[in-house]
Parts: C-alpha cells; structure tokens; sequence
C-alpha cells in the first residue's frame, strides 16, 4: 500500500515538473518610447499634421482651419491598423 502511494506522489512530481519545464520563459516588457519634446504651451495652436483615419483617406489638420470644433481621439493599441 505504501509503496502505491509513494509511485503515485512519485508520478505526481514528475508530471508537476514536466508541465513546469514547459512553459515559455516570461521576456521582460520593454519600456514605452520617451514622448516627442515640443516646445508647444498650454492654449498654442497645434503645429499643421497630418495622419491617415481608419477610412484609408489622408486628413491634414489645416484642412479643418476655420471650422468651430475638431475632436482627435487615439485608441492606443487598439489594433485597427488606422
């Protein structure tokens, strides 16, 4: 009886380990990119850019000149390739 036991706990520990021995090892998170220095003020108009939108078309911020508002919203990570 003893000597069952001792297989099974035996079996268990080998099984442990192999699953353990599997796992890929965790690579470390690379930090973020530091941000762009600008020399932009709080209540400056933003520098003439311009990006493409998720609807494939080419959007330049002069374009917009004039009109009352303008929302830019960046979903990071969000994995729309836009």
């Amino acid at each position: 009886m003893i000597k069952k036991i001792l297989a099974l706990v035996f079996g268990l520990a080998v099984l442990s380990g192999s699953a353990l021995a599997q796992t890929a090892p965790q690579q470390p998170a690379t930090p973020p990119p530091p941000a762009p220095k600008t020399h932009l003020k709080v209540g400056q108009p933003a520098p003439d850019f311009t990006l493409r939108a998720t609807d494939g078309k080419t959007y330049k911020l002069g374009d917009f000149k004039g009109k009352k508002n303008i929302v830019l919203a960046a979903y990071v990570l969000a994995f729309t390739g836009g």
